[in-house]
């Protein structure tokens, strides 16, 4: 595998990524649209059928189709390689009248144009490289439909998938300029308090304050965080109450928590399940959990980058490393033992944010590496 020549055939290639990713803004998705997501489906779909790709559409109902496309031989010795990403964005309909697709300053702009619809076609790229130059391998890209929300319906297939490979690699952006080899799980939990409404004026002494006993609550929750070991619980969303006159029945706080290592997950558990109220009249519901394990640096993954920035450094640029405390359908695969390198999607900025952009200089070596990587990893 010749690094100079992926790298010709991916400059080759300039054109039809800006063309390809444009189209794929233009069709927003948001999670919560299903019909929206499936005509980035079909629109990707397309794509693949021309690359020789082999097609299954995961079909669902709450939300769009899961995309699961192989490329290369049916049979071989070597284990698929899996390319993870998502056709779903933070975005509602409509977001493109105040954030349309742009070209300006050598940046590209529009909403998910980072986060992540770049890394897709930047993966459908890479594919078309290895077909061109003949470096044949089992690839299998896997588009979810559903990861800004938390991937419920995906993660099933996105595990089982991840179990045939020997290594996955994640499009999501990358941490400035690096490959991501870490990321913390995410869970959410949320706290109800139940009291006993009363008129505060007349029948003060016969209320118990919902309202009262979380903001108690809530101060225990918060010392959970223990910075030391990277762990954070933030209290960000609080409820309750019904009017300034009336003693609060219910209240609840919805607690975002981040772990960097897997065993601080009982660890959190066990916190929250022992949260008592301090007035016995008041009564606790508390659910949720974590939702993505963390993924962890582990020797495997640290190996994937290596290999990454040796290639990098033939291809003419340096590959830096991060870790980062948000969480992508990588953190499942990490967590399954499987090998996993993320981040290698995109370098821009502002996902999630009006300003989301992709910085257009680094498309072609980005997508040069992709390919790369996948000749050569085993």
């Amino acid at each position: 595998m010749n690094p100079k020549a992926v790298l010709v055939c991916a400059e080759a290639r300039s054109e039809w990524i800006c063309t390809s990713l444009r189209d794929l803004v233009r069709q927003e998705s948001p999670s919560e649209d299903p019909a929206a997501v499936n005509a980035a489906v079909s629109l990707v779909e397309a794509h693949a059928r021309a690359l020789g790709g082999r097609i299954k559409r995961h079909r669902q109902k709450k939300f769009g189709d899961v995309l699961e496309l192989r490329f290369g031989p049916t049979r071989s010795p070597r284990k698929p390689l899996l390319l993870l990403g998502h056709l779903d964005t933070v975005w509602p309909m409509g977001t493109l009248k105040s954030m349309p697709w742009r070209e300006a300053g050598g940046r590209l702009y529009g909403p998910g144009v980072l986060d992540m619809k770049a890394g897709v076609i930047m993966a459908l790229a890479a594919v078309d490289i290895l077909r061109e130059l003949k470096l044949s391998r089992p690839v299998i890209l896997l588009l979810n439909s559903d990861e800004e929300v938390g991937s419920d319906v995906s993660r099933p297939i996105t595990e089982k998938l991840a179990r045939e490979c020997s290594a996955v690699f994640v499009l999501e952006p990358a941490q400035g300029l690096a490959y991501k080899t870490a990321r913390k799980g995410v869970g959410q939990y949320n706290v109800q308090v139940t009291g006993v409404a009363a008129h505060s004026g007349v029948d003060f002494e016969r209320g118990h304050s919902a309202i009262l006993e979380l903001a108690k609550l809530i101060q225990t929750i918060s010392g959970f965080t223990d910075l030391a070991r990277s762990r954070t619980v933030n209290c960000g969303v609080i409820s309750g109450g019904t009017r300034s006159n009336v003693i609060a029945q219910t209240a609840t706080v919805e607690v975002d928590v981040r772990i960097a290592k897997a065993g601080d997950a009982p660890r959190v558990e066990k916190l929250f399940r022992s949260l008592k109220p301090s007035d016995p009249h008041c009564k606790l519901r508390i659910t949720g959990g974590l939702n993505r394990p963390p993924m962890e640096r582990k020797p495997g993954t640290i190996a994937l980058f290596k290999q990454a920035r040796k290639l990098a450094a033939e291809l003419g640029f340096d590959l830096p490393e991060a870790s980062t405390g948000g969480g992508s359908d990588g953190n499942f695969t990490a967590a399954l033992g499987i090998s996993t390198l993320d981040g290698m999607g995109a370098i821009g900025e502002g996902a999630h944010a009006a300003h989301e952009h992709v910085i257009t200089e680094h498309l072609v070596p980005r997508t040069a590496l992709l390919a790369a990587m996948l000749a050569t990893a085993n």
